[in-house]
């Protein structure tokens, strides 16, 4: 039963591809994903949304079953309003982890297939921040990457090669663009290009990659 489960998780998970990646440096950080949407090995579409503005510095990438990211994407902006209501205030990473973390442990027995990928600054220091969870909300905060989606073995070689300290925001932008297209262009169930959001201090920065088509 237990091998039974596993499988469903990794099928389920795996049934709409997507990518995702992010890369924090000491005064930007940038997040990417990939453009496919499918349904197993049938292409849908080649424009599909997976990283949504949750601030005017904060991102999160939702990879995993589609109507799960929509779902929770949703529910994370009626949160997020909520929060700057009461608050008056820009959610801080951190605490937009914890709203994340708490919507994943509340469904623990009954998953949202969905692993997030959180990106950002401080509202008010403008540190980098970045993060992924798994179904359950366990949390990874590092210093340098995090990635999510179909393949995300490859992702993480790609990242572990050409990822390095003291990059600056253009060295940042070919580092995380040539990790991201060299692993899915391996991947059948992501690519068809990526979008690439790079977070600074006084501006975000926006690039659109073409990619292998086929």
């Amino acid at each position: 039963m237990e091998g039974s489960s596993y499988t469903t998780i990794m099928s389920t998970m795996s049934y709409n591809g997507e990518a995702i990646m992010a890369m924090k440096q000491k005064n930007c950080v940038a997040i990417v994903e990939d453009r496919h949407f499918g349904i197993q090995a049938q292409m849908v579409t080649t424009d599909f949304q997976e990283i949504f503005p949750m601030g005017d510095r904060l991102y999160i990438g939702l990879a995993g079953l589609v109507t799960d990211v929509q779902t929770v994407a949703q529910y994370l902006k009626f949160q997020l309003n909520l929060y700057e209501l009461k608050e008056g205030q820009q959610i801080k990473p951190y605490t937009f982890t914890s709203v994340m973390a708490n919507l994943l442990y509340e469904k623990h027995f009954g998953p949202y297939y969905t692993e997030p990928v959180i990106a950002g600054l401080d509202p008010k220091t403008f540190k980098p921040f970045s993060c992924s969870l798994d179904l359950i909300s366990c949390p990874v905060v590092t210093d340098d990457f995090v990635v999510s989606g179909t393949y995300a073995e490859q992702m993480y070689r790609m990242c572990e090669s050409l990822w390095e300290p003291n990059m600056d925001p253009e060295h940042l932008f070919e580092t995380i663009s040539q990790a991201m297209l060299n692993a899915v262009d391996w991947d059948a169930g992501s690519g068809m290009g990526v979008i690439i959001h790079i977070t600074e201090k006084d501006k975000i920065t926006t690039r659109t990659l073409k990619a292998q088509m086929d």
